[in-house]
């Protein structure tokens, strides 16, 4: 067996009530003006996190927008420069992470990534994009937040549909890790768990969304699934997202949600292994219906109709999913992808 893994360099603080440490952590690493980004339904939450910091706190940003658009980017570039902001504090899902890594990756500055949603994008050197209608992903250590704080408290209020479609975000991170090309013993143990963590958690926090035990499960699973996708390259399941999401503007979580089981229907006969152990992290013999029949019991989409795609629009899908070549188990073409669409469209 021969294999590389390379450990991702960050600090985690995990628990109940640990956002309470929040001054602590940006006084360690040195931040003298710190800036929140949330969105801007968040501003108010932004703002005061800023307040509690003190003399620390520069302000806040209440910009992220879904899939990280270049231009809101630039927009929050402007702003930090203003406030003479020296250290970035990301509060919120993937669009306020998203946004920290662009700013730190154009400032060099550093950041502390504190989710509210199961993305998994805070545990990755990953950011992907928007401009021109094309969404592009950039890998790159300064992008890696170098604390994140896991408080599972700030999930409790999360909705029970967001939930769902946060969590098989997640779980989308951890099954393309199973059969990455540059797989190793070390992100498959982490994979499986992921999954049996979320597949567990996630019917108790959609039927009891303030069940504390199953919230700090399903967040652990949602870390080690973002661990997953930091160590590995992502095959198709991500790249038809990442067209789905930057060209034509569908959600991110709930194009993962309705994508994921297609995409592993279509890998299976070439990664066996990989679908044994989701199997068995789902405890059912099929893991690709079993995943159909997860997503369903949580209440989440099961087809790209319902999130706005036209149908007119799954030619134009195939070909940019199908334009440059990427690492995928089984060989990818443009009549296969047609098809896989077709099916993520109608939700069959």
């Amino acid at each position: 067996m021969r294999f590389t893994y390379t450990a991702a360099p960050m600090r985690v603080v995990f628990g109940a009530g640990r956002l309470a440490e929040l001054g602590a952590e940006v006084e360690r690493l040195g931040i003298r003006r710190a800036v929140l980004l949330v969105t801007p339904s968040q501003q108010a939450r932004g703002e005061a996190l800023a307040a509690q910091l003190g003399p620390r706190g520069a302000g806040c940003i209440p910009l992220a927008a879904m899939h990280t658009p270049v231009e809101v980017t630039e927009q929050a570039l402007a702003t930090l420069r203003r406030l003479q902001g020296d250290g970035l504090v990301a509060v919120g899902g993937g669009s306020a992470i998203g946004l920290g890594k662009a700013l730190a990756l154009r400032t060099g500055l550093p950041q502390i990534a504190v989710p509210t949603t199961y993305a998994g994008s805070e545990m990755t050197p990953i950011l992907g994009q928007t401009e021109a209608g094309r969404k592009l992903t950039i890998r790159s250590a300064e992008a890696l937040p170098e604390v994140v704080i896991y408080d599972v408290d700030l999930t409790l209020g999360l909705p029970a549909a967001l939930s769902a479609t946060s969590g098989l975000n997640a779980m989308a991170h951890a099954v393309e890790a199973l059969y990455a090309p540059d797989a190793n013993p070390v992100t498959s143990l982490q994979a499986e768990e992921s999954i049996r963590a979320l597949a567990a958690a996630l019917p108790v926090v959609v039927a009891t969304p303030r069940d504390g035990a199953a919230r700090a499960e399903a967040l652990q699973g949602a870390w080690l699934a973002g661990v997953c996708l930091g160590a590995v390259n992502v095959s198709l399941h991500h790249k038809l997202c990442h067209v789905l999401g930057g060209s034509f503007g569908l959600p991110h979580a709930e194009t993962h949600a309705v994508v994921l089981p297609h995409a592993m229907a279509f890998n299976a006969p070439a990664a066996p292994g990989a679908m044994a152990r989701v199997a068995r992290a789902l405890g059912v013999a099929d893991p690709v219906a079993g995943l159909f029949d997860l997503a369903r019991r949580i209440g989440a989409p099961r087809s790209l109709a319902e999130l706005g795609l036209r149908e007119a629009d799954l030619d134009r899908a195939a070909e940019i999913a199908t334009a440059s070549p990427y690492p995928n188990p089984r060989p990818v073409t443009r009549d296969a992808i047609r098809a896989l669409l077709g099916a993520a469209f109608a939700g069959a």
